[in-house]
C-alpha cells in the first residue's frame, strides 16, 4: 500500500487555493466573506485559535457559493490536469491511500476519477464550510490512517512537507516531492536542520 498527500504532492498547487480562486471567478460575492477570513487569519498568527478554526472561518465562502457539488465538478473538470504525471505513469497502484488536509468534498471527485478508493481528508461540510472533526493534518494523519486500516504496513509514503513526517516514519520508504522531483525523506530533513 502506498499513501500520499495531495496538494504539491500529486496535484500541481494547492487544490483547495485553486478551487477558492475558481470560485471568486463563478460566484463574486463570496467576497464578502474576506472580512471574517481576516480577521481569523490574525487570530491564528496571534495563536488565539487553531487551524481548524481558521480553516473552517476561511470556508464560510462556501455559503455564497449556492451549488457546491455542480462548482466542485465543473472545477475538476479544468484542473484534473494537475495531477502529476510521474503518479499516474509510474507509481499510481490500486491500494492508493490519500490523506489530505484539503476537505474531503473538494477531492472525492478527483479521486473518483483517477480511480483512487481510499480518501482520508477532512471532514468540512460543502455547504457551510463548518467541520465535523478537526484538521487532517500532522498526528492526525496517522490517527486517521490507524482508524481506517489498523497497523496496516505503508509500502511507500508521498508528500511535499515535513509536516507529514509522522506519517513518514510509518512508511518503509518515504519521498519528499519538489515539483516532480522525488527525493529521500532523511535527505531532505537533514538538508532543512543545516
Amino acid at each position: 500500500m502506498n499513501v500520499y498527500d495531495f496538494d504539491q504532492t500529486i496535484y500541481h498547487g494547492d487544490s483547495t487555493v485553486d478551487f477558492y480562486f475558481y470560485c471568486l471567478r463563478h460566484r463574486p460575492l463570496m467576497i464578502y466573506s474576506w472580512p471574517g477570513t481576516a480577521a481569523a487569519f490574525a487570530l491564528y498568527q496571534a495563536k488565539v485559535i487553531d487551524k481548524t478554526r481558521f480553516k473552517q472561518q476561511m470556508y464560510h465562502f462556501l455559503r455564497a457559493v449556492g451549488d457546491t457539488d455542480k462548482l466542485v465538478q465543473d472545477f475538476w473538470r479544468s484542473h484534473l490536469k494537475n495531477i502529476k504525471s510521474w503518479y499516474i505513469e509510474k507509481t499510481q497502484r490500486e491500494d492508493d491511500v490519500i490523506i489530505s488536509a484539503s476537505p474531503e468534498f473538494l477531492l472525492q471527485p478527483a479521486c473518483e476519477q483517477l480511480g483512487i478508493k481510499h480518501l482520508m481528508a477532512s471532514r468540512v461540510d460543502p455547504h457551510t464550510g463548518i467541520y465535523t472533526g478537526i484538521n487532517c493534518w500532522g498526528e492526525e494523519k496517522v490517527r486517521r490512517f490507524y482508524e481506517r486500516f489498523g497497523k496496516v504496513p505503508i509500502e511507500t509514503f508521498y508528500s511535499d512537507s515535513l509536516s507529514d513526517t509522522p506519517l513518514a516514519r510509518l512508511a518503509d520508504t518515504a519521498w519528499i516531492v519538489r515539483g516532480d522531483e522525488l527525493i529521500p525523506w532523511e535527505e531532505w530533513e537533514k538538508k532543512k536542520k543545516k
